[in-house]
């Protein structure tokens, strides 16, 4: 039986990318005979509302635009027995379909829709709010602020101009970690919970992280000086700052995060708390369809 697909497009994803794509997704779909209807976001909570009207109806619920999008409909989708989630990206940074392996290409990630299996996935969780990639905080809730402020017009680009904005301002500051079995607290940069491998447009801040393996990779990056700092940005591109002797690799179902002074928690290009803060990773609690 042919895949009934509800299409939830964020249009102003990607700086408009999303509304370009559709065009091609709407007859790639119809290429391959499935069923479907397209849903225009208004906002976050309306996406949720389609979401959950999808699932219920037995549709696959697919996104069409970032992993913002992709992280709010799996919040919903979580929590209804038998619902599936498909992605045809349209965003900025793209990092969930990237490690999925689903081409870029609209049409190319329909084929998908219409021939891929479904996979089992873990999802994060913060104090309620469900996200599928990374949630980070300290010198990362300063980028991203800066990242979501910054023009459109820098494309994927906007993930290193905030960094390089935050740099300039950043001073050390002290976290508090509470994991499965450890209690940990350094100075330093930054707290990354990861629930699969990429953020920020292709950066791979936990390599080895496993979106079925029922943890979450809890990257730390210990104080160092700026210039070395800036000097191993470019690693995270391969994953190869893990190297580092500053920074850490640990692994838990939990971890609890409390700093010396307050950070939003971003997770999927979003805010979704502040510290302090309880991060946690729920298994296998999403079903998305990826490349056979």
């Amino acid at each position: 039986m042919s895949r009934r697909i509800a299409l939830i497009v964020n249009p102003s994803a990607g700086g408009g990318r999303a509304a370009r794509a559709l065009p091609e997704a709407e007859a790639a779909l119809r290429e391959h005979g499935l069923p479907f209807r397209v849903e225009i976001t208004r906002d976050l909570d309306h996406a949720r509302a389609l979401a959950r009207a999808a699932a219920q109806a037995g549709e696959v619920t697919a996104t069409l635009g970032g992993d913002g999008l992709v992280g709010c409909v799996a919040g919903v989708l979580r929590e209804t027995p038998g619902a599936v989630l498909g992605l045809v990206p349209g965003g900025r940074g793209n990092d969930l379909a990237r490690v999925l392996g689903i081409p870029p290409d609209p049409r190319e990630a329909c084929a998908v829709l219409a021939h891929g299996v479904e996979r089992g996935l873990d999802v994060g969780e913060a104090e309620g709010r469900a996200f599928v990639g990374i949630a980070s905080l300290g010198f990362d809730s300063d980028a991203n602020r800066i990242a979501n402020e910054a023009p459109s017009r820098l494309g994927n680009l906007v993930y290193a101009y905030g960094a390089l904005r935050a740099l300039a301002a950043w001073r050390p500051a002290r976290f508090e970690l509470t994991l499965d079995d450890e209690t940990r607290t350094f100075s330093g940069y930054s707290v990354a919970a990861a629930n699969s491998k990429a953020y920020g447009g292709g950066m791979y801040m936990a390599p080895d992280a496993e979106l079925d393996d029922g943890l979450l990779d809890v990257v730390i990056t210990e104080d160092l000086p700026k210039l070395r700092f800036l000097a191993n940005l470019p690693k995270v591109f391969k994953g190869t700052h893990v190297r580092e002797p500053e920074v850490h690799v640990l692994r838990s179902r939990e971890v609890r995060v409390v700093s010396n002074r307050p950070f939003v928690v971003y997770a999927d290009g979003d805010p979704i708390g502040a510290t302090p803060i309880t991060i946690r990773c729920v298994p296998r609690a999403l079903r998305v369809l990826v490349p056979g």
